[in-house]
């Protein structure tokens, strides 16, 4: 391989012209999920359109909960000359932070028109609680 005196005007894969332009935000965020909190418990909705629910996984790790889901479609079309075999796969992992602690062992999860609903209560010790306030008084005559 031979050295070759740097000349600035050929492209560069590190230069920010040599990639394609494309608008990568708005393609992730027709992949986005919601997340909400309704009746003291975390909803979070996430779009899965063609996966079975046996092809789903749906898993909480501390605060953290985790979706894969995954589909796999073969479609064979046979004819006297030839024969046509196409697979389709689709896949989809998300990962998202909850907001609050939550009690995962009573979460719940369903599958409606494509969209994984994950019904998570939030915990107990979470919950807004009302703290009395004494004066430095109080707490050093106990």
């Amino acid at each position: 391989m031979a050295i070759v005196k740097w000349n600035r005007w050929v492209p560069s894969i590190m230069d920010d012209d040599f990639w394609p332009t494309a608008d990568w935000r708005n393609f992730s965020q027709s992949l986005d999920f919601d997340l909400y909190e309704e009746d003291g418990n975390i909803v979070v909705e996430v779009p899965v359109p063609g996966v079975p629910e046996d092809k789903v996984e749906v898993s909480i790790e501390g605060n953290v909960l985790m979706v894969n889901a995954s589909n796999e479609e073969t479609e064979e079309q046979k004819s006297r000359k030839s024969v046509y075999k196409g697979t389709r796969q689709r896949t989809f992992n998300y990962s998202v932070s909850l907001p609050r602690m939550v009690n995962a062992k009573d979460a719940s999860a369903s599958i409606k028109d494509g969209v994984l609903q994950v019904t998570i209560p939030v915990a107990e010790e979470e919950k807004r609680k009302r703290i009395e306030v004494k004066s430095a008084k109080e707490i050093k005559g106990k």
